[in-house]
């Protein structure tokens, strides 16, 4: 029988050493395999902040999907709504997704509405593990308002229509895999939040498949 150690201690005499536990970092992609990890969420969730330090953590890449987009539209999304409506936007955000896909595995932050088709989240199921940036209203509210450009939110009052969009998108978002709040700490406390939902839901001990989705990591 292998004794343990106290913490801090050497093994003892005679006694096999314990096996040390990789790093989450490596466990991730381990089980990450050529899957990419796609956060989804409202404007304000901390998408693409979240998602370029959990990109550097675990040495993939990073992409904004709403960058990309202006990329390959050499437009603004602003201008792009203006110019030719949320239909033609969604249309090219599903195939700039599509492309994204094929090029993981990497970590994707997508705009607040990509989930909300149908064919999209298949194609995030089909190649990647889907995590909802979960936040309140009122911390949403804060971070929006220190930066613009939200044609979505170009109302009377940008309040009730985010409060209107979280009462439509959010039991969408809840078909994501995993969950995580997203919370007024420190980027990387949420970025731990991430990893270790992650690890929940792609290592759990003892189980074939994944966990069902809404996992929560606060």
């Amino acid at each position: 029988m292998t004794q343990v150690p106290p913490p801090g201690g050497d093994p003892p005499q005679g006694g096999d050493p314990l096996p040390s536990e990789p790093p989450i970092e490596l466990r991730l992609r381990r089980a990450l395999g050529h899957r990419s990890i796609v956060l989804v969420g409202l404007m304000g969730a901390g998408k693409s902040t979240v998602g370029r330090r959990l990109a550097t953590r675990l040495g993939l890449m990073f992409k904004d999907a709403d960058n990309e987009i202006e990329t390959a539209a050499k437009l603004t999304i602003p201008d792009i709504f203006a110019i030719y409506g949320e239909p033609s936007f969604r249309d090219g955000e599903e195939r700039v997704i599509a492309r994204l896909m094929r090029e993981g595995p990497l970590v994707l932050a997508t705009g607040g509405g990509a989930f909300m088709r149908e064919t999209t989240r298949a194609r995030i199921a089909e190649g990647g593990v889907s995590i909802w940036l979960k936040a309140e209203l009122d911390v949403l509210m804060r971070r929006v308002r220190k930066r613009g450009g939200r044609p979505l939110l170009q109302t009377e009052d940008p309040e009730e229509t985010l409060r209107r969009l979280m009462a439509v998108r959010h039991p969408v978002y809840a078909a994501a895999d995993v969950e995580v709040i997203s919370r007024d700490v420190a980027h990387d406390r949420v970025v731990q939040d991430v990893m270790e939902a992650l690890d929940l839901y792609l290592n759990r001990p003892g189980q074939a498949g994944p966990m069902q989705p809404g996992i929560a990591a606060q």
